[in-house]
């Protein structure tokens, strides 16, 4: 299994799918089934049973998760969608954009 080079709280714009060109921040990283879960994207209508938290129950809007391929991360300091490489200084391994060359982080 390969690490992902998106991280929680990165702002990704997506390039496939329903909501193709939607720009917005990386909520949660699931590595373990390569899926992001990106604030907006992927809204989809779920059945809700009462519960303590929610008594009255109904119909609820959540963020499905999307592959990781699905999106590209947005340089912060090009502010353009980039494909990362990893660079490493000084033993210590750090995000770049591919596009400008900077560090990401």
């Amino acid at each position: 299994m390969t690490k992902m080079k998106i991280h929680k709280g990165d702002t990704v714009k997506v390039i496939s799918g329903k909501d193709i060109g939607v720009t917005s921040v990386v909520m949660r990283a699931l590595p373990e089934s390569q899926k992001v879960v990106v604030e907006k994207v992927g809204v989809v209508k779920k059945a809700q049973r009462p519960t303590r938290d929610n008594p009255s129950g109904g119909i609820i809007s959540i963020e499905k998760p999307i592959h990781v391929s699905t999106v590209m991360l947005v340089c912060s300091k090009c502010g353009e969608p980039t494909r990362v490489g990893i660079k490493v200084e000084n033993g210590k391994k750090q995000r770049m954009c591919k596009k400008c060359g900077k560090a990401i982080d």
